[in-house]
């Protein structure tokens, strides 16, 4: 009897293969307390598990084929930083001398409160990250309990049959397993737990391994070895499927393998609409190799590289040297243009500088972060600044201002900005004549104030993902409301609409980097909008390419002046349809 269950599809494509559960994933914390006489013993232990761990974490960074996307080796290099970072290892030693605890309880102390400080975030994507600091303290607790990874048995095989298409089901998947895995035969991952932005639906999109997360149960419903069928866009599994279901998904793998070939095609073809609308598709990304691998896949340059993981996981703040290099080498390897956030950090994701910018709000997505942070806090701006503009003469640079909510706060950084700037060059560093300074569109009250925000900005970048649920009042994130996200909410339309006629009527450039931009099924509702730059993960871009070469943008804007003007929800679906 086949059994149909459904979770959140994170990566596009269909895969059949058989069920493999890992259950390795799964600890049991022992605590003792110690005697007196113990405890440098135990430090011992720990500082002995920590290093064998980095060491096997090493082992799998160098299995790394060549070729394979950058931001899979970003995750390894984050993981290994994280081995070392001074909030793990001096917070468990801590805890070992202060409550006499064994290394495995206080390791635990230490990632309850870490995991308790990212669950305050408000940034959804950062909030996530809380998994870096599970997998690093899950491979140092299993060195220290002498237990395998839970892919341990995958790596040598001797234990599951990898020697047929599997599909792996699990709670979690770390970016180490996600490596080993890939390079078997693995066809496919299912978790109980995660979203869109979990590690697992990041890597599996870059490697096109399609994904389910959140499909909550799944290695008590699905039995090794049964056939399961995967559809990583629908988020549906199927597992014991009949003849007919399998000839149905068989059938849908080969159209799929055959249009990613299609669009390999259209890599060099320039994204113009069939009735001569040029449209700019750039990509999201975090490091220069991630910017190499998205001109590969045809994207004209970087609407959003983020800069707060220089900030994140670490003691201290990072230096103006530093942050110069970082800038320096990822505006260099960039061909076109390249958008910088500055900081998107809050109070409640601040680093260990020495002195507390605050206490943690009870509501930190209202609270003090990104531009607001910056102001307050000038000379941690100042830093970033000037870093931003001495590596601006090696690039097509444009600085992208988070959480703007108003004209007076833009005006306020711009003149930060400009004052910085004067002083550069009275030192003698060479800038680049100019840098456009933009706002990034993601709080109601920008949209609403757009039409007075494009007077004075250079460009508006809409970021989707913030935007949606300030509108909604939901945490996308949040499993008991993540239900009511709805980037088709005509609320939000409306603010995306009156956003680009913004831009438009200024004479300046508006991209989307949000979610939003990257899904095909909203490009055409997009176009329909004026959207004419999208900016998405690389992945993506040459699917969105498609769609525009497809559409008739006049036609879809007329379509969509139709649909704005509806006030009824069943015709509104309709014409959302009919795009």
């Amino acid at each position: 009897m086949s059994l149909w269950l459904n979770g959140i599809g994170v990566s596009r494509g269909v895969a059949i293969g058989r069920a493999q559960r890992l259950h390795g994933t799964d600890l049991e914390i022992p605590e003792r307390t110690l005697q007196v006489g113990d405890i440098e013993h135990e430090i011992t232990r720990f500082y002995g598990a920590q290093r064998r761990a980095r060491d096997e974490l090493r082992a799998v960074r160098e299995q790394i084929p060549p070729g394979t996307p950058g931001d899979i080796a970003a995750f390894i290099d984050t993981h290994l930083l994280m081995m070392d970072d001074r909030s793990i290892v001096d917070t468990t030693i801590g805890y070992i001398r202060s409550a006499q605890l064994n290394a495995e309880a206080a390791l635990k102390k230490t990632r309850d409160a870490m995991v308790a400080i990212f669950d305050q975030m408000d940034d959804p994507y950062l909030r996530t990250r809380k998994d870096d600091v599970g997998h690093v303290v899950d491979r140092i607790q299993r060195v220290l309990m002498k237990q395998a990874q839970p892919t341990a048995a995958l790596e040598g095989a001797p234990k599951f049959d990898i020697a047929e298409p599997t599909v792996i089901v699990s709670d979690d998947i770390t970016p180490a397993d996600i490596i080993l895995l890939s390079q078997q035969k693995v066809v496919a991952f299912i978790t109980e737990f995660g979203g869109p932005l979990s590690h697992t639906a990041i890597l599996a999109r870059s490697l096109g391994i399609p994904a389910i997360v959140g499909l909550r149960d799944a290695r008590k419903w699905l039995r090794d070895g049964e056939t399961v069928i995967v559809d990583g866009e629908q988020g549906h599994a199927l597992a014991a499927p009949d003849a007919e279901a399998l000839t149905f998904f068989k059938t849908k793998q080969a159209k799929l393998a055959q249009d990613r070939a299609t669009l390999q095609l259209l890599r060099d073809k320039p994204a113009i609409s069939k009735d001569g609308v040029k449209i700019r598709l750039l990509a999201n990304i975090e490091s220069p190799d991630d910017a190499i691998h998205a001109a590969e896949l045809g994207a004209e340059g970087v609407g959003l590289y983020r800069t707060e993981f220089l900030y994140m996981n670490r003691k201290d703040l990072p230096s103006e040297e530093e942050q110069f290099e970082a800038y320096a080498k990822v505006v260099s390897a960039v061909k076109g243009p390249l958008t910088i956030r500055t900081l998107d950090l809050g109070a409640d994701k601040q680093v260990d500088s020495g002195a507390r910018l605050g206490p943690t709000p009870n509501n930190p997505a209202l609270g003090l972060r990104a531009i607001r942070l910056c102001l307050k806090e000038p000379e941690l701006f100042r830093t970033q600044v000037r870093a931003l503009l001495r590596a601006s003469r090696f690039g097509e640079m444009k600085i992208m201002l988070p959480m703007i909510s108003s004209v007076a706060e833009y005006r306020q950084a711009h003149a930060f900005m400009a004052a910085t700037r004067i002083e550069l060059e009275r030192e003698g560093y060479k800038l680049a004549p100019d840098v456009p300074v933009g706002a990034m569109i993601e709080v109601p009250a920008a949209a609403l104030a757009s039409p007075m925000l494009a007077r004075e900005c250079q460009f508006f970048s809409i970021g989707t993902n913030d935007l949606i649920q300030y509108t909604l009042a939901i945490d996308r994130v949040d499993d008991e409301v993540n239900y009511l996200y709805d980037p088709l909410h005509p609320a939000v339309l409306q603010l995306i609409q009156r956003t680009i006629e913004s831009g438009v009527r200024a004479g300046i450039a508006v991209t989307m980097c949000g979610e939003m931009a990257g899904d095909v099924r909203y490009t055409r509702l997009l176009l329909g909008l004026g959207l004419t730059e999208f900016s998405m993960h690389p992945a993506n871009v040459l699917e969105i390419k498609r769609a525009v070469l497809d559409a008739d943008v006049k036609s879809l804007q007329a379509q969509v002046l139709r649909l704005l003007a509806s006030a009824d929800i069943e015709e509104q679906q309709a014409l959302i349809a009919a795009l």
